[in-house]
Order: structure tokens, then sequence, then C-alpha cells
């Protein structure tokens, strides 16, 4: 049986709603996406330079907010989910906000932090582990932050969420200290370097795969990674909306994106990639379908 569940993840660079029709594959959860709007509200760009959202850029969340209670509403979901991630987290005004959007329209908001993200990226069920590989690794580049996921046949390892992301690169945050820890907190799992099955999930490296890898497999190798990260980093932003047909809140970021997937690939040995289209709002609706088939 199929149920119609919904998610809104609403992140530093774009809020999400995600309707989804879930079922059960053999053993694994399946969605069949129904709609997926996104809005580039940029929340992060008002936290990481000045620690609150803006008073024009909370109006254009509630906006927001407010469409999607719409479409809820027109499409009829059995249930749905809504959470925020790292800009929401930091900003000075987030909990305010959070509460506005309870009172507008009636959605409880979650703000979950690094290793709930994580939990969810990981919890969508989709990703195989493949033979001759040791471990599986899930990598979400964000906005605001990247989550790490550590996974073997008999389940989690390690995980861990850092304050790096594309969106406090571009806005000149320094976080060389983050970068160190991550690489630090890499090294567990040295003895294993060439033998990381990587899976990585965000809308950076999907574009980067559709512009410069293996689109029918989703894969993207490390030497297409490097090729595509040399190219990008020779052009500005305008050069790349033009010449890859890139939305400016796309253009801007791909190279930052680029640069932390390139730095843990190298790391880690990995001669690829995969990135199958997962994220935050397709773990919240594993997570509703699997509640409702518990009370069933």
């Amino acid at each position: 049986m199929s149920h119609l569940l919904a998610a809104i993840d609403i992140g530093s660079n774009a809020a999400r709603l995600l309707i989804s029709r879930a079922s059960w594959n053999n053993e694994h959860v399946d969605l069949q996406k129904q709609n997926l709007v996104r809005v580039p509200l940029r929340l992060g760009k008002d936290v990481y330079h000045s620690g609150k959202i803006s008073a024009e850029r909370s109006e254009m969340f509630l906006d927001t907010m407010q469409a999607y209670k719409h479409l809820l509403n027109i499409y009829k979901p059995e249930n749905f989910a809504v959470c925020a991630t790292a800009a929401m987290r930091e900003a000075k005004n987030g909990i305010a906000l959070l509460q506005q959007v309870r009172q507008y329209t009636g959605m409880e908001v979650k703000l979950i932090d690094g290793l709930e993200e994580a939990r969810l990226i990981r919890n969508t069920g989709k990703i195989q582990p493949r033979e001759g590989y040791d471990f599986t690794m899930f990598l979400d580049v964000g906005g605001g932050s990247t989550e790490i996921s550590v996974l073997t046949g008999a389940g989690l390892v390690a995980e861990e969420s850092f304050p790096l992301g594309t969106l406090r690169e571009i806005s000149g945050l320094e976080y060389e200290q983050s970068k160190h820890r991550m690489a630090a907190w890499l090294k567990q799992f040295q003895d294993f370097y060439g033998k990381i099955h990587l899976i990585g999930s965000g809308g950076n490296i999907n574009k980067l795969v559709k512009l410069y890898g293996d689109i029918k497999n989703r894969l993207i190798s490390f030497n297409e990674l490097c090729t595509a990260l040399q190219q990008l980093e020779n052009m500005d932003v305008s050069e790349r909306m033009s010449r890859f047909n890139l939305r400016e809140d796309r253009a801007d970021v791909i190279v930052p994106a680029a640069r932390i997937f390139k730095e843990i690939m190298q790391q880690v040995q990995a001669d690829f990639t995969e990135a199958p289209k997962i994220g935050v709002a397709d773990g919240l609706i594993t997570d509703l379908f699997l509640s409702v088939e518990k009370k069933s």
C-alpha cells in the first residue's frame, strides 16, 4: 500500500517542498516524486554576513511557507513534516521566525542539528553497499554545513557535522580550522582509503554530475571533478550562468561545493562520487512512511 506524504526542508540556500508517494519495494522504501518546489531564499546569505535574517528575507520566507501550506491543502498528503537546518539554527531571530510560521500557517517547524541532517540523508535507503568496498560514506554539502556518515553492512560506524558550506565561503567567512578538523576526523579511516564508496548529496554535486560526469550512472570521477573545478574557477558567475544555463544561485555556490568534494575525495582516495539525488526531504518522508506503516 502506498501513502502520499510531504516534507519541507528549510536550508541555508533554499527551501524545498517535496511531495512523494511512498511504498515498500522489497525491504526498501520507494519514493515516487509527485512534485518538488524549490525557492532560493538564501537565508544563509544574511546569517553568515550579519548573524540574523533580514526583514526583507524574513518576509520572503514567511510568504514561501504560506504558499507551501496552500499546496499542502491542495495535495492533501496523509502527513507532512517540516525542518530547518544550519542557517535557521544560527540566526539570532530564527526561533522568532519559526514562531511566526506556526502563527500564520499552523505548521510546526523542527529545528534539527547536523547529526540529524546526516541521519536523514542516509535514511532514504536507496543506496546498497558496493562489492569490494569496506565502507559507504554519505557526504552532504549544503550552504551552511557539511555532514558525513560512514557505514558498513553492520550499520553506522561514525557521523559528524562540520560548519563548512558554500554560502559560508562566498560570504567570506574563514573556516580553515573547520577544514583541518574535518581532515583529522577522516584520518580515522585511513587504513581503508581507496576502499570507501562515496555517496554525495545536494544540488551542486547533482549539477556537477550532469555537466561533467556519467549522468546515466549518476557518477563523477575524481579526474572529472578536477576538470570541472579548473574550468569553473576560471569563469565568473555570469559566464557560468551563460555557458551552462545555470541559475545565479547555483552558479555562485557550485565552485565552493566542488572544492569540498575534491578535498574529501582526495583525502579518502575515492575514484568517484555517486550522486543518487537524495536529500533531507527524502529522509523526512521515509520517516513518515515508516511511522505510518508501524501504526497500520
